[in-house]
């Protein structure tokens, strides 16, 4: 069935990578009276366009601009799909929680890394940036979340990963989460250092390492 919808999932997820935020969504309208099934027009026209624009990005053939762009046209096309999908039953693939470290504002990178995990179908909250330790042991304990993404871009904040390692140890629920970290100054040798269970050097990669913990 859903061969016969491959020109209209192709056209949606070119106007994705060219972040057409406006053109997009009459397009996922006319693709649900048409008959497409929601978690098609998802996988086959969103993801894979965020998948694309995931590779081109790895690639240096965008850059954080496009990348911005294009997610925003994602996160307009899943407005208009969430209660399509909710009605179909289907649910996003698992939840992860986000957040830049105590001490650390910065938050394009977070940004750009949620945006692309949401193009895998996974569901984010964001803690924002200055996140005090403490609040991110409290949501581990109350959340579902299967992925904690801890972001810091300064060489003085991202020891505060580790302060979150060890303060989810001692209350009792590191290994109830999977724990990425990344940021600018941080590297696969500290992540293994402070106990980390993954490192990505770019959103992208984050996007295929986090989706992959909930296979």
């Amino acid at each position: 069935m859903s061969d016969n919808f491959t020109e209209i999932f192709n056209e949606i997820s070119g106007l994705l990578q060219k972040g057409k935020a406006k053109d997009i969504v009459p397009l996922v309208e006319k693709a649900l009276e048409a008959g497409a099934a929601p978690a098609d027009i998802l996988e086959k026209a969103l993801m894979d366009g965020m998948n694309i624009i995931g590779g081109k990005f790895k690639r240096n053939e965008v850059f954080v601009p496009e990348v911005l762009i294009a997610a925003r046209a994602m996160n307009k096309a899943t407005e208009t799909l969430k209660p399509h999908l909710a009605k179909a039953g289907i649910n996003p693939v698992g939840k992860a929680i986000i957040c830049t470290v105590k001490g650390d504002l910065h938050d394009i990178g977070k940004n750009l890394v949620k945006m692309m995990i949401e193009g895998k179908g996974i569901e984010v909250e964001d803690l924002g940036v200055d996140c005090e330790t403490q609040t991110v042991v409290d949501k581990i304990k109350e959340s579902d979340a299967k992925v904690l993404c801890l972001s810091a871009l300064l060489t003085t904040t991202m020891a505060v990963q580790k302060d979150v390692i060890n303060a989810l140890k001692e209350a009792g629920v590191r290994d109830k989460v999977k724990v990425m970290v990344g940021g600018a100054p941080v590297t696969q040798n500290f992540a293994d250092e402070i106990g980390a269970d993954a490192y990505t050097p770019d959103a992208a990669t984050a996007a295929e390492v986090c989706r992959a913990f909930y296979d």
